[in-house]
């Protein structure tokens, strides 16, 4: 399958495929294959053998590839993250799994200081092809310390690409091509999108998936729905509530393109800019929070490249800057849930 076959393949009412898998078991599904065809691939991190990663993002591969190639580690994320450095250093291609990306406190020496910038600092001389795996995102009362996205983050510190799918044919797709890449890439997986039985029903966290091998492009975002009114430039687990809020406004006359921009870096300009060029209004979606971060960039992007395109000023749903509420009524009025993103469409459309 091409690499645009595959990457279109997630978002048409008609995909290649019939067989259909959660978005967990499609990243299984990836790992499992390029460390087949791969014997430098391998997986370490916190409870990612016999448990098989406590969002099931290893699940059955300890059994099939043995405990030398899925290695259960020790609780410091620092030593395990700076041994897969090292071993990337020396030509392998590890999978490393920080179980929630609000660790990162902990480890981001590792992650900054050296993934991020040995091929720099070795004048390009030393590539570091390892793949960082992170559970993100709330929606299930787990508190300040377990529910944060912080893809914003990441995506502002220069040296890592990063990538977030927000359905199961997307998830194979660029899991596979981070892999395959001779860069660090951050692989950022939202808890809500993995189809997990004790999640909240996400329908669409379910989907088609070809079995056969295909990468889809890191950089490269989609048109999850075409429309003419407004674009929704969103990412992972807010594409569904967008693709939700657009069948349904759709009853009121107002047609939404849902740009599922897949990859923060390299972040696909072209997509948002063609689409708000034929919308002239732009929404932006993030479950990170407000200030510094996601929604503010693309927003600048697009003023900077043509701020006449806009019939109107862009606006934004984003997490307010507070932590994440433990509370299930406190967290709903902070994430950008569907309501919202109903009530901002209204808002730049002007009703």
């Amino acid at each position: 399958m091409s690499l645009t076959d595959a990457a279109d393949a997630s978002h048409t009412s008609a995909p290649a495929t019939t067989r259909k898998l959660s978005t967990s078991k499609a990243m299984v599904e990836a790992v499992a294959a390029e460390m087949d065809r791969d014997q430098d691939v391998f997986v370490m991190g916190e409870d990612v053998g016999a448990y098989g990663g406590i969002f099931s993002s290893t699940t059955g591969l300890v059994d099939r590839f043995g405990p030398q190639r899925v290695v259960d580690t020790p609780i410091s994320e620092s030593a395990f993250i700076g041994a897969a450095i090292g071993a990337a250093v020396e030509g392998m291609r590890p999978i490393a799994e920080l179980m929630f990306v609000d660790f990162f406190g902990v480890c981001m020496d590792q992650i900054y200081n050296h993934m991020a910038k040995i091929h720099y600092e070795s004048g390009g001389n030393v590539r570091v092809p390892m793949v960082l795996t992170t559970a993100v995102g709330g929606g299930y009362s787990d508190g300040a310390q377990h529910s944060q996205c912080l893809w914003g983050t990441f995506a502002h510190l220069p040296g890592m690409k990063v990538v977030a799918p927000s359905n199961p044919a997307d998830a194979k797709g660029l899991m596979t091509s981070a892999i395959r890449d001779d860069n660090p890439v951050v692989y950022m997986f939202h808890k809500g999108i993995m189809g997990l039985p004790w999640m909240a029903k996400n329908p669409r966290s379910v989907g088609p998936v070809p079995e056969e091998d295909y990468e889809v492009p890191i950089g490269k975002a989609a048109i999850a729905r075409p429309g003419t009114d407004v674009t929704i430039a969103t990412l992972s687990l807010s594409v569904h509530h967008a693709l939700d809020v657009a069948d349904e406004l759709a009853g009121d006359d107002i047609d939404c393109e849902v740009v599922d921009l897949r990859s923060l870096v390299p972040l696909d300009t072209d997509t948002i800019l063609e689409s708000v060029g034929r919308t002239g209004r732009l929404l932006v979606v993030d479950e990170d929070y407000r200030s510094f971060g996601v929604s503010g960039e693309i927003i600048a992007r697009v003023a900077e490249r043509d701020p006449g395109m806009l019939a109107a000023p862009p606006v934004r749903v984003a997490v307010p800057d507070v932590p994440i509420p433990y509370a299930r009524g406190l967290e709903d009025a902070v994430l950008p849930t569907s309501e919202r993103i109903r009530n901002a469409v209204f808002g730049v459309m002007g009703r």
